[in-house]
């Protein structure tokens, strides 16, 4: 798991390979530091590097979700593979998440955002 802080209220994580049952603590671990940590009020996971993700990992995608949520948090997927696209999409979790193209398509709406 890579973590990048992209902008000082934004943070960028970055799983690698699987997010799946072996990597689901680690990843969850790191997810709810992110949200918790002072002064962020984005998390973007860039789902770029993914390779395999099974129920596991979107359960730990839909807890970080739901903690961002509770804190007043933006939580977003980025770089979204065809594959893990279908997946999200067979569970209807597309719906719920905010989904980018990639980083640079979410930081340019936050700057439009930002400029309002």
């Amino acid at each position: 798991m890579q973590t990048l802080l992209a902008h000082k209220p934004i943070t960028v994580i970055r799983p690698l390979d699987y997010l799946n049952a072996a990597t689901c603590p680690e990843v969850g671990r790191q997810l709810a530091t992110a949200i918790a940590a002072p002064g962020v009020v984005a998390v973007l996971v860039d789902l770029g590097a993914v390779k395999f993700i099974d129920s596991a990992g979107l359960m730990a995608l839909v807890s970080g979700l739901k903690q961002a949520k509770k804190m007043g948090c933006r939580f977003s997927l980025c770089s979204v593979s065809p594959g893990i696209k279908m997946i999200l999409e067979l569970s209807q979790l597309d719906r719920v998440f905010e989904i980018f193209e990639n980083v640079d398509s979410f930081d340019a709406e936050n700057s439009c955002v930002k400029q309002h």
